[in-house]
């Protein structure tokens, strides 16, 4: 059985960060809840509340919610429509697929004037015949029934034929509730007879209520008890015949009762803790040797995520990428380094890898990459090469470089003078003539030789084949 506890109620409460006094709204749907307790005390100001899906058999602790304007109860146990006169502010109630018979009780809604909205789709009483009509007669504030909106031609009719109607869903009722005798009685031959009283024979007594919860708390401690006993001593299982009662089970029909509701519940209750004791009993597996006897470490991957090593020469020191999930939360990882290997734990699983070489583990560092989120680990090496800083040259003026401190990888190119200018002088292959020397004299020719050749130097030897210079 499951209480609506204080711890649950503020689980519940997150978006109120966490403060049930001032709550208006919480949602305690789908939680196997039996039994509506403490809201009323612990929640003043509600004004939504939540409690479909669950195992509810009755209307109860809820009038003390005077400004409560929503409770959804579907897919409950509930029979009779009772204790909501106290919610004064009540505007909606829905109350869709419970197993409510008896049609009549929907009159004590008439004292929530505010009541516009009433949703009692897949209940027994929605079958009687004139359901409809009775509904909008006794209650003449209602504006929506299951989702139909009431028309006042439909008002009007049916509070014209209210006393023919309510007889004959009257005698429905009856009806209805002499079946439903039946089908406890016979839960309770089926059960050998030990059945619990039923609901509504409690008294709405605090210290019968704390009684009863009491004697459900020792239940509860007994019924602990025998599940240990039964895993300390279990019964030997057969797969064939329990898929045959499970088979069985399932395809026997029933009809559709709180009592096969709840028979139903309990049964895969059942099945869920039997299959967490077979959980609980499976051997844990052997611990992975991650060091032999030797002191030999092993390489393990069991996180099954790529990684690669890299160099950092500039630090002197060995990188470890690994790829972790990017949406990882860092909380999930440990990391241990050791002079001589790496050890990452993700979610439980352990990633080991030898390392190339020692390193310091108290100067390691790790890190998420920002971009990709992969784990980097960043490992100075203990001994190794001591890399030397490499120093940029300076470069100097080609014309202040001697010839003598030149580099041997530049070409050298001969001179025959060095000092003397490299390129020809034109400027002075026509003397000039100053005022001062006087007027220029025509250069002086040799006289004529005997072949009527003037000679312009010694040693010239007339060529006859040559004809003579006009």
């Amino acid at each position: 059985m499951v209480y609506i506890t204080e711890d649950l109620v503020r689980k519940r409460a997150e978006h109120n960060e966490g403060q049930i006094f001032s709550l208006e709204e919480v949602s305690l749907h789908q939680q196997d809840i039996e039994r509506m307790e403490h809201i009323d005390r612990w929640c003043r100001d509600l004004r939504i509340l939540y409690l479909q899906s669950n195992l509810i058999p009755r209307i109860e602790n809820v009038g003390r919610l005077k400004k409560l304007q929503y409770l959804n109860l579907a897919l409950n146990n509930i029979e009779v429509i009772e204790n909501l006169e106290g919610c004064e502010n009540l505007q909606k109630l829905d109350l869709t697929v419970n197993f409510v018979g008896r049609l009549s009780s929907v009159e004590s809604l008439q004292h929530n004037v505010h009541l516009t909205e009433l949703f009692l789709t897949g209940n027994p009483c929605s079958q009687f015949e004139g359901y409809r009509q009775y509904v909008v007669a006794a209650l003449p504030r209602l504006q929506w029934l299951d989702g139909t909106e009431i028309s006042r031609s439909e008002r009007l009719r049916a509070s014209q034929r209210l006393e023919e109607v309510r007889r004959r869903v009257w005698e429905q009722e009856e009806e209805h509730l002499r079946r439903r005798a039946r089908e406890k009685e016979e839960e309770r031959r089926k059960k050998g007879g030990c059945w619990p009283a039923p609901e509504e024979n409690r008294e709405a007594n605090k210290e019968e209520n704390q009684e009863e919860e009491e004697e459900n708390r020792e239940e509860n401690q007994e019924e602990k008890e025998e599940n240990r006993k039964a895993e300390e001593n279990p019964a030997p299982n057969d797969p064939e015949e329990e898929e045959r009662l499970e088979k069985e089970f399932w395809h026997t029909p029933c009809a559709f009762t709180p009592e096969s509701r709840l028979e139903t519940h309990r049964h895969l209750e059942e099945k869920k803790k039997a299959k967490e004791r077979q959980t609980e009993k499976k051997p844990a597996s052997l611990p992975r040797t991650l060091i032999t006897a030797d002191g030999r470490v092993l390489n393990t991957n069991e996180p099954k995520l790529d990684f690669c090593f890299s160099e950092d020469e500039e630090h002197n020191s060995i990188v470890l990428t690994l790829e972790v999930y990017r949406h990882m939360d860092t909380s999930l990882m440990d990391v241990d380094v050791q002079p001589t290997y790496a050890r990452v734990k993700v979610k439980g699983k352990i990633f080991q890898v030898v390392l190339p070489a020692e390193v310091k583990p108290d100067s390691s560092t790790a890190r998420r990459s920002q971009t990709t989120g992969h784990l980097v680990l960043s490992m100075p090496r203990a001994s190794g090469e001591i890399k030397v800083a490499k120093s940029v040259p300076r470069r100097t003026p080609r014309s202040s470089i001697s010839p003598g401190r030149r580099s041997r990888t530049e070409p050298q190119r001969l001179e025959a003078e060095p000092s003397r200018h490299t390129h020809i002088d034109l400027a002075n292959i026509v003397r000039r003539h100053s005022a001062q020397e006087g007027p220029l004299e025509a250069p002086r020719m040799d006289p004529p030789t005997a072949g009527g050749h003037s000679g312009f130097s010694e040693g010239f030897v007339d060529d006859p084949d040559v004809p003579p210079l006009v």
